[in-house]
């Protein structure tokens, strides 16, 4: 999915050995840190809720700090994300080049890394001399707010330089040169002849489109589209880019998205996933197609659980794609209902695009929960249907071994339980869906460690220190998307696709600009992270919608829907990159499998479009 990335490797051919300590050092910092500072993180929310419930007492400082403490988990976390090669691309393109032009082009990958890294670290730096002696939040110093940044920045910039190890110094030479002939001719150009110089918007997206096919990770093409706009549009210091990357973190309602990340990954850890799985294959694993009927109940169950698109993907995938194998059934059409199952759990509670949605919109979070319900009921059913038409019966044994399924129905009241925690603690206003996730992280490792007795200490700081590694990841794509969402905003292009939009749907009606917005999501879908093209394309779409009489909450989950079928959809989708390496398949045996039930996802989005009351009656019954 990324090119190759050489810090978490013991010996490289030519690397001096100090410098391979330094390399190991910084790797290991940036992980421990992160997983503290998200056990901290977690510490403070908790005891914030606790405080103000029993004693009436609220924590003035607590969201100060926990978004604080959300800020260097974020930036450290996504730098130990880039040592280890986990940041998200399309590769679609370079991977059909011959081996020798493929190998500069991880060069050239690995030297825009370390500049935009560099940019980064330089920036915050600057920005930390600039504010120093003022305060955010709760007296918190802005040295401590903005440094994380500046050492992640840091951290990036020598594992993007030590991955150039991997590489002959003409390959690096030659990268480093096409880079440095960019900045010259553009320099040049703009001294000699200032006047004939191309805009700024078609250089950012010369930029955008470039790294895209290349196979830069997204979050990087992201930040690098935003520092052409600096660099070349001479309007803002580079102060701004930093500034904003920390403000796209800088929300409490953020910090959902770990704590959510960390319930789906203690759930594998703790032996429910597999308890889970084996409860549904008793229910349905005989019926016709049962493998397939299990998997799309395992991803609706999973979903409503943790959260993690990609946690559920993993939980799911491991134990039924396997089984797949086992009863004979193609492991890349397990593969595709599979990722196709992810598509119809976007929008079911807590899904973390529902969350970062309903940030970056300003709607309700939990309206959005109750939205998504009958509409992923909907494309859940169209699954089923299809497996139950189109499968085949498959012996129980090949699903789920015996071994496997002691405790299942324990596992499913403690499942049960922590749904019951996440709906009922939210609807009671014991505490906001932000905080309620932080107490399902405390269920799920009591479960983990009482109930099932597969938790140990050992086990759970490995899951906390690989969720703080892929919460940075995730994070980090939202901090891009925010920079870049800035400098779009501010050279007014979101008004003016606004006024084209409205023109358009004035004259042909709303449902027109509902088939825009479907087609504008699969499209951008497919080649950004569903976070990032929420949160471009959600505040850029959502006041259209209002303006043309759009229900909001209606809207949203037409948004996250359309989203997720981009993200899935091959060949560039990023979703499907992840599905096929967690099945252990090719993406070509996936593609065309995985487009039957596109397809019938289509239809089902398209029918919930026009059809509004399929997202509105739940958050209207409840008063949303």
């Amino acid at each position: 999915m990324t090119a190759p990335h050489a810090a978490g490797r013991s010996h490289i051919p030519g690397r001096p050995v100090a410098w391979g300590h330094v390399v190991r050092f910084a790797l290991l910092f940036c992980e421990i840190a992160a997983a503290v500072l998200l056990v901290a993180d977690l510490s403070v929310v908790s005891v914030s809720v606790l405080v103000r419930h029993f004693f009436e007492a609220p924590l003035v400082w607590s969201d100060d700090i926990a978004r604080t403490l959300l800020l260097a988990v974020t930036f450290l976390g996504a730098a130990a994300a880039l040592a280890h090669g986990d940041n998200a691309g399309v590769t679609f393109f370079v991977d059909r080049l011959p081996p020798h032009l493929r190998r500069r082009t991880d060069a050239l990958i690995a030297v825009i890394i370390a500049v935009v890294a560099a940019a980064l670290c330089w920036n915050t730096y600057v920005l930390v001399l600039d504010t120093a002696g003022q305060t955010v939040g709760a007296g918190i110093p802005q040295e401590l707010f903005f440094a994380p940044l500046c050492l992640a920045g840091a951290a990036m910039t020598i594992f993007a330089l030590d991955a150039l190890f991997a590489y002959s110094l003409r390959e690096v030479a030659a990268a480093a040169g096409i880079c440095l002939a960019i900045a010259v001719v553009w320099f040049a150009w703009s001294a000699l002849a200032p006047d004939a110089l191309p805009p700024v918007p078609l250089m950012m997206a010369l930029a955008f489109v470039g790294s895209l096919v290349i196979g830069l990770p997204i979050a990087f093409v992201l930040a690098l589209s935003a520092l052409v706009f600096i660099w070349c549009g001479d309007m803002l210091p580079g102060e701004i880019f930093a500034q904003q990357m920390a403000r796209g973190i800088d929300n409490f309602v953020l910090l959902a998205v770990p704590f959510f990340i960390l319930v789906g990954y203690l759930m594998e850890a703790n032996g429910m996933s597999v308890r889970l799985i084996s409860l549904l294959q008793r229910g349905a694993g005989r019926l016709r197609g049962g493998l397939d009927v299990v998997m799309v109940l395992s991803m609706v169950v999973f979903s409503g659980i943790s959260g993690s698109k990609m946690a559920d993907i993993a939980a799911v995938g491991s134990v039924l794609v396997p089984a797949a194998r086992k009863s004979g059934q193609k492991p890349g059409e397990a593969v595709a209902l599979l990722a196709a199952s992810a598509v119809m759990a976007e929008t079911i509670p807590p899904c973390v695009n529902l969350i970062i949605l309903g940030f970056v919109t300003n709607l309700s979070i939990g309206g959005l929960f109750m939205a998504g319900l009958l509409p992923s009921a909907l494309m859940a059913a169209a699954l089923i249907g299809m497996s139950i038409l189109l499968g085949k019966r498959t012996a129980a044994a090949a699903i789920v071994g015996g071994e496997q399924a002691s405790g299942m129905w324990t596992s499913g009241l403690a499942a049960v339980g922590l749904i019951v925690l996440i709906f009922g603690g939210y609807r009671s206003g014991f505490a906001t869906a932000t905080e309620i996730s932080a107490f399902a992280v405390v269920y799920a490792l009591v479960v983990g460690g009482v109930l099932f007795r597969e938790m140990s200490w050992r086990t759970a700081m490995a899951v906390i220190r690989h969720t703080a590694v892929r919460s940075g990841m995730v994070l980090f794509i939202v901090a891009a998307a925010q920079s870049l969402a800035y400098t779009l905003t501010l050279q007014q292009i979101p008004h003016v696709i606004a006024e084209v939009l409205v023109s358009l749907s004035a004259a042909h009606g709303a449902w027109l600009f509902l088939l825009l917005s479907i087609v504008i999501l699969i499209v951008m879908g497919s080649v950004l992270e569903g976070a990032a093209a929420l949160i471009i394309f959600g505040p850029l779409l959502m006041p259209v919608a209002r303006q043309l009489g759009v229900d909001p909450l209606h809207y949203g989950i037409i948004l996250v829907i359309g989203m997720g079928i981009g993200l899935f959809a091959p060949p560039l989708g990023l979703g499907l990159y992840g599905a096929c390496l967690i099945g252990g398949v090719k993406l070509e045996d996936t593609a065309w499998p995985i487009m039957k039930y596109l397809g019938v996802l289509l239809l089902c989005l398209i029918a919930i479009a026009f059809v509004p009351e399929l997202s509105t009656a739940l958050p209207r019954a409840l008063g949303y």
